[in-house]
């Protein structure tokens, strides 16, 4: 596999270099030729001043990583440019938080006070005790969703803890609010077991019309959603599983058709059976896939397998009864990764049918190298500055939007079987012949589409 650096520059490493040098016609040429010879892109340059014959620019580029801004450094010092400061603009994106609570309603009078908290809001507190449904209307509940993690698999970093996972709980919510119009609050809890976890949220389910469950490490997080869906009458919905399983079955969906084959009679191989590969085994059994192997780190799982949320897949995979990765990869259809990079070796792909369909999606490196598949795949990955990103940000806003507005008391099969359908429906057949599968989460309709689809299947 190769290394991460090797896919390039991204906006993750988005620096600005504020650098001087003595004033020439070149200047800022020959500092834009430096960057780029050192391997990053230059996305923007702005002379900020000249005084006593040197000039002072700031310089925007991509990097790779921390390793590749110290090396454009480097290079600029050995060309006689010094580099006075460097900013990361994704750390100053985060500064403060991204998230504010803001007031519906303007308070500028003593009426408005006396209607927004006491005396007022008395009676609105007296409404809702006598007819618990009227907080659907009269308090934010029927817009509100918990954004709950514990931190114990937060991206693809691992168990950091609940205070670390706060940043991507806070992007959740602005991606909440910015294509659904739903209001999401980080709820980061210091609580390492299942009963602890589920105690935790039933405590504060009260105010909210939803429950997102992010970044819990599989086993734990199987317990805790099936748990918390059984007690609570309003939607509980683990991303990291169903998220990414609605998003994998959209672009699958969209790749049998660009590649002329029906998801019947697709063989999928799907590798890294934890929280998000088991939900991606459920979703496409549930939409027809007929021979499907779930592979986990000892291989092709089988009636033998013992960990507890396999069972219940050995029994509706592997019919061929394949025994390693190698038997389950030749001829496949498809190949969905949810692992880890080196987990399938690249010499096994050019095995696979004619036109595979190679879904690559560990983060932030990929399970195989996207640039050494064979010529006519159908590639999708987990990655931004890659085509066909299975992003769960194309799911999460509109199916939540759709369950609220349709006061649904639980995520079904069918809306998320409906969630995917719409998701690969706004992909125009001319995209898919360019090998497009996999909608921007910036695509006009899109969340729109999904919430509309989510609503119609969420009632009965």
């Amino acid at each position: 596999m190769a290394p991460a650096s090797s896919l390039g520059p991204g906006p993750s490493y988005t620096t600005t270099l504020r650098v001087e040098a003595p004033i020439s016609r070149t200047l800022l040429a020959d500092v834009a030729s430096t960057v780029a010879g050192a391997g990053a892109v230059v996305i923007g340059m702005d002379l900020v001043d000249t005084e006593d014959r040197r000039a002072t620019a700031d310089v925007t580029l991509f990097a790779r990583d921390e390793a590749h801004v110290q090396s454009v450094e480097a290079a600029l010092a050995a060309a006689g440019v010094e580099v006075r400061h460097a900013s990361d603009r994704t750390f100053l994106f985060h500064l403060g938080g991204k998230i504010d609570v803001v007031p519906r309603t303007p308070v500028r009078t003593r009426d408005d006070l006396s209607m927004a908290y006491t005396p007022g809001v008395a009676r609105i507190c007296e409404a809702v005790a006598a007819r618990p449904a009227d907080a659907w209307n009269l308090t934010g509940k029927g817009n509100a969703v918990a954004v709950v993690t514990n931190g114990t698999a937060v991206l693809g970093l691992g168990d950091l803890g609940p205070l670390p996972a706060l940043p991507v709980m806070e992007g959740k919510a602005v991606l909440f609010r910015t294509f659904g119009e739903v209001n999401a609050y980080p709820i980061c809890l210091d609580a390492a077991t299942a009963d602890e976890i589920v105690a935790a949220v039933l405590a504060i389910s009260p105010g909210f019309g939803g429950i997102n469950l992010e970044d819990i490490a599989a086993p734990v997080c199987f317990e805790v959603e099936a748990r918390l869906q059984e007690a609570l009458d309003i939607p509980v919905f683990h991303d990291d599983q169903h998220g990414t399983a609605v998003v994998v079955l959209a672009g699958l969906l969209n790749a049998c058709r660009a590649t002329g084959r029906t998801l019947s009679s697709c063989r999928v191989v799907v590798v890294g059976i934890g929280a998000a590969g088991t939900a991606i085994c459920d979703i496409l059994l549930g939409a027809g896939v007929g021979d499907l192997v779930a592979v986990d780190r000892h291989g092709p799982i089988g009636p033998a397998c013992n960990e507890p949320h396999h069972v219940r897949l050995a029994s509706r995979t592997n019919r061929r009864g394949v025994t390693t990765l190698a038997e389950a990869v030749e001829g496949a259809d498809a190949l969905v990764m949810v692992s880890r990079p080196g987990a399938v070796p690249p010499e096994l792909v050019p095995t696979m049918a004619p036109r595979p369909i190679v879904f690559a999606l560990a983060n932030p490196v990929p399970d195989v190298d996207p640039f050494s598949l064979p010529e006519g795949a159908v590639v999708a990955t987990g990655r931004s500055d890659l085509p066909n990103q299975v992003n769960n940000a194309l799911c999460f806003p509109g199916l939540f939007r759709g369950a609220l507005d349709a006061r649904a008391t639980s995520v079904t099969g069918a809306m998320k079987l409906a969630a995917a359908e719409a998701i690969a429906s706004v992909v125009a057949p001319e995209k898919l012949d360019l090998g497009v599968i996999i909608p921007s989460i910036f695509h006009e309709g899109l969340h729109d589409a999904v919430a509309a689809a989510v609503m119609e299947a969420a009632v009965p």
